[in-house]
């Protein structure tokens, strides 16, 4: 009984030096963080940013805070180098692990710290998290059958293992969730209460319009590059500060006269000179490839889905399809699930429908929401599924997937721009 104590009383001092580390202890103007391609800046509409709101604060069963899933030091979101961090400090007893969603299924054994780091190793290695989901009642398809390598899925729940979107930049978003099962942000707040912090009881219309007020009021962005320096100098308009007046409305970039010139945060660059002139064109060169290369014979870029202006959210809330989730691309740590389409037949193996367990639909599976594309320096990995290790990799995996032909340049410039957003 002794040890079962000290260890609840460690993970309560690791939930507040957490809390007080992540928010610097006292309201900010501006949040900034250091990593490895500069630093990153969050900025807030509402003034400050007030370790006093319900967002910071542990409302739950479970010992967790909204802040526990997401970081403004990383983005808004966890990454696993900051998960091992927590892992090791607190041998696995961080409220971040928890077997309702952290672990690989809610019977995991995690009756000691080895048996801790297996259950966890998902949220350790890609910072992923599981979402128990259903089947619509009224899909168009069954599921045939399902291989989940934790023998805990089932028809009436999935497994599905997914990245914690940011919550910062959300006024660029069209949808919430990357499958958009959210309507709208106080919905979402008392989802993530219900499923993920396990509050003894609903949020106050109080607490509920704090922490939507503190999310829908936060712009993040890199403000800082290691070859570049500020990105806000000389003519440049990185950093949070010109994202809170960046124009953005539902569709305002879509259509026959969408502007394929997304972003023009660096132009002025293109010319850059003196010491830091390298780093400084190369992201120019970056923003003008992501614009403007075309893959061929598609006649895109990477900026016909990425459409919202300065931030590459898609404006439109459009869900698409990469092929992330084919069983095809799986890898062993990943449940695998068989539908059975009633209308047009056939078969399709994946380890995460998307949008279809929204919708029902068999077109939808496998599609997910266009994130925000700000402040991605600091939140590998990436994809809905974190099969992306860095930003070399998402370049790599676009190329081989659209068969682009990057020259080793244009991917250097290419990953200088997206460090720099």
């Amino acid at each position: 009984m002794h040890g079962v104590f000290l260890r609840l009383v460690l993970a309560v001092l690791l939930l507040v030096a957490a809390v007080a580390h992540a928010h610097h202890a006292a309201p900010q103007a501006v949040l900034r963080d250091a990593n490895a391609s500069g630093v990153i800046a969050t900025a807030s509409t509402g003034g400050v940013i007030d370790p006093a709101n319900p967002f910071f604060q542990s409302v739950g069963r479970n010992g967790r805070a909204c802040v526990s899933c997401h970081d403004p030091a990383e983005g808004w979101t966890i990454t696993p180098a900051g998960a091992r961090a927590r892992f090791e400090t607190s041998e696995g007893l961080d409220p971040l692990f928890r077997t309702n969603d952290g672990s690989v299924s809610p019977r995991a054994d995690v009756s000691t710290v080895e048996a801790r780091r297996s259950a966890y190793r998902l949220l350790l290695e890609r910072g992923l998290i599981r979402v128990g989901r259903s089947v619509p009642a009224d899909a168009e398809f069954s599921v045939d059958a399902i291989d989940d390598p934790y023998g805990y899925a089932t028809a009436r729940e999935f497994s599905i293992f997914r990245r914690p979107l940011p919550t910062t930049n959300l006024r660029f978003g069209a949808s919430i969730m990357w499958d958009g099962r959210e309507l709208a942000l106080d919905a979402q707040a008392d989802a993530a209460a219900r499923d993920h912090v396990l509050s003894a009881r609903p949020l106050t219309a109080d607490e509920r319009a704090r922490i939507v007020s503190l999310e829908s009021g936060l712009y993040t962005a890199q403000i800082s590059d290691n070859s570049a320096g500020a990105l806000d100098a000389d003519g440049a308009r990185g950093g949070p500060r010109s994202l809170t007046d960046q124009p953005f409305h539902p569709g305002i970039n879509a259509g026959a006269s969408a502007d394929r010139a997304v972003f023009s945060l660096f132009t002025p660059w293109a010319s850059a000179r003196g010491r830091l002139a390298p780093g400084r064109q190369a992201i120019a060169r970056g923003e003008a490839i992501f614009n403007h290369r075309a893959f061929r014979p598609r006649g895109v870029s990477c900026s016909t889905c990425h459409d919202a202006p300065n931030a590459g959210s898609n404006s439109s809330g459009v869900f698409m399809s990469l092929g992330l989730s084919d069983a095809g691309l799986r890898t062993p740590d990943m449940p695998v699930y068989t539908l059975r389409c009633a209308k047009a037949g056939g078969v399709l193996r994946t380890t995460d429908p998307g949008r279809a367990l929204v919708t029902g639909r068999c077109e939808d599976v496998g599609k997910f929401k266009v994130p925000t594309l700000r402040a991605l320096a600091a939140r590998a990995p990436y994809f809905h599924n974190g099969s992306a290790a860095t930003l070399e990799d998402v370049v790599e995996f676009y190329d081989r997937r659209f068969s682009i032909g990057f020259t080793a340049a244009e991917r250097a410039d290419l990953i200088a721009f997206l460090r720099a957003l």
